[in-house]
C-alpha cells in the first residue's frame, strides 16, 4: 500500500505551479489539523489529474505512528521512503504553517519557521513539477 492510499483521500486542494518548480521558489501551506487526525499528504506532481504520473515529492504526515514520510514515484514505481525526523511537531486541533522551499539540490520543509526535513530531488527537470495537491485530515486556511 502506498502512502497516498494510507491517507484519507479527500482532496482539499489541487493547484498549478505556473512554469514548474525552480530553485528559490517557495510554497506556503497554512492550515488547521483536525481534532482526530489520521494523516495528511502534500504532493508535488508532474500532472494533477493522472494518478500514474510522476510524483516529484510526497510528504505524508501520519498521526497514528507520529511519522513524516517522504518519497517520490517515477515510471509507476515508488522509490525508497525517507522517514527520519528530529521530532513530530503536529498536534491535533492546532494551526500550522508549512513552507516548502525549492533549493538546487533538495526541497527544504519548514514548519512554523523551524526546519523539519529535507528531500533530495529525484526528478531530473524541476520545471516538470507543475502542480500541488493536498489531501487528508486538515482544514486549509491559505496556500500560496
Amino acid at each position: 500500500m502506498t502512502e497516498i492510499e494510507k491517507c484519507t483521500n479527500t482532496v482539499k486542494y489541487v493547484g498549478d505551479i505556473k512554469g514548474g518548480m525552480k530553485p528559490a521558489m517557495k510554497i506556503t501551506i497554512m492550515g488547521l489539523v483536525d481534532v482526530r487526525p489520521k494523516s495528511f499528504t502534500v504532493s508535488l506532481l508532474c500532472s494533477p489529474t493522472d494518478t500514474d504520473e510522476d510524483v516529484a515529492f510526497l510528504l505524508t504526515v501520519n498521526f497514528q505512528d507520529k511519522s513524516i514520510v517522504r518519497n517520490a514515484k517515477f515510471a509507476g514505481t515508488w522509490g525508497a521512503e525517507e522517514n527520519k525526523i528530529q521530532f513530530f511537531p503536529f498536534t491535533a486541533g492546532d494551526n500550522f504553517k508549512m513552507e516548502i522551499v525549492c533549493e538546487h539540490q533538495q526541497m527544504r520543509v519548514l514548519l512554523d519557521g523551524q526546519q523539519l526535513c529535507d528531500f533530495t530531488h529525484r526528478v531530473s527537470q524541476l520545471t516538470t513539477v507543475t502542480s500541488l495537491r493536498v489531501t487528508g485530515d486538515i482544514k486549509l486556511t491559505k496556500v500560496a
